[in-house]
């Protein structure tokens, strides 16, 4: 899951918002930290996802500094 050295290891979360016109939305990890992403970091070519949607996604540094989520993945089977 992408280059060594960026990010850390895969995380479990949450998707709090998604706003489908801007392609924006936010997950939360089980400790309540928010992360950004774009439509582009969920994975499998999907360019939406539902709030609530349980997801597995690796926390990235970001533009300013702040963390983002990438290879945001829907978990199934939950």
């Amino acid at each position: 899951m992408g280059a060594p050295g960026r990010g850390r290891g895969p995380v479990l979360g949450t998707v709090r918002t998604f706003d489908e016109q801007r392609g924006l939305g936010v997950v939360a990890d089980d400790l309540g930290v928010l992360r950004p992403f774009h439509c582009t970091a969920i994975a499998g070519g999907s360019r939406t996802i539902e709030v609530g949607t349980e997801v597995v996604f690796r926390p990235v540094a970001g533009h300013l500094g702040r963390e983002e989520a990438a290879d945001v993945r829907p978990l199934t089977g939950r």
